[in-house]
């Protein structure tokens, strides 16, 4: 019985700590002012149990970002087209690219917290991997690219975490029009017509 209220424990601590990692990060003006204490007192649990359960900041931050991740994630491994499996490339590449840069403008300042933690590149990160091999296979299929992987790293280049940041603070730069300019550079760097909304 002490072990089934651990796991809950457990359960109910993460949750918690996700909920104030992301509130924090939401209000912070820079991501580097939201320190592992500053996590613990929002979510009411010692820094021990942080420390425990993701090994350091950059380990909490790597948890948090996989978890609000996760939809778009599913969407690409199992949803219907555009992100889906089976869409052609020339209509799936703009949709990836697109979810990516909804999901880093709704998560700025987390995004930007992951491709600083640790001070390790950010093309290293598991997910940055995961993005790249998947763009890589897609362009494969296209005729015309003669280096798929690099193609791939300069199309996730442009939904990067600091360029979105320094774009969405542009003075009348709104949301849509953000897209539209990802759409309108996708569609010329894979010689299609961009898809009007």
């Amino acid at each position: 019985m002490p072990e089934r209220r651990a796991r809950k424990d457990a359960v109910r601590n993460r949750a918690a700590v996700f909920a104030a990692a992301d509130t924090l990060f939401t209000d912070c003006a820079s991501p580097d002012e939201v320190t592992m204490a500053d996590i613990a007192a929002a979510a009411g649990v010692g820094k021990g149990t942080l420390f425990r359960a993701f090994g350091d900041r950059a380990g909490l931050i790597r948890a948090l970002y996989a978890a609000r991740l996760e939809p778009v994630q599913e969407a690409v491994e199992a949803g219907p087209p555009p992100l889906g499996p089976g869409t052609p490339p020339l209509q799936r590449v703009p949709a990836l690219l697109d979810a990516l840069l909804c999901f880093k403008l709704d998560n700025r300042h987390l995004a930007l917290a992951l491709e600083g933690s640790g001070g390790d590149s950010p093309y290293r990160a598991a997910h940055y991997a995961r993005w790249h091999t998947l763009l890589r296979t897609m362009l494969e299929e296209l005729p015309g690219l003669p280096d798929s992987g690099f193609a791939a790293h300069a199309l996730l280049a442009a939904v990067r975490a600091d360029l979105v940041e320094h774009l969405a603070g542009e003075e009348h730069t709104t949301r849509e029009a953000l897209r539209s300019q990802l759409a309108d550079y996708t569609a010329a760097f894979l010689g299609a017509p961009s898809d009007p909304e």
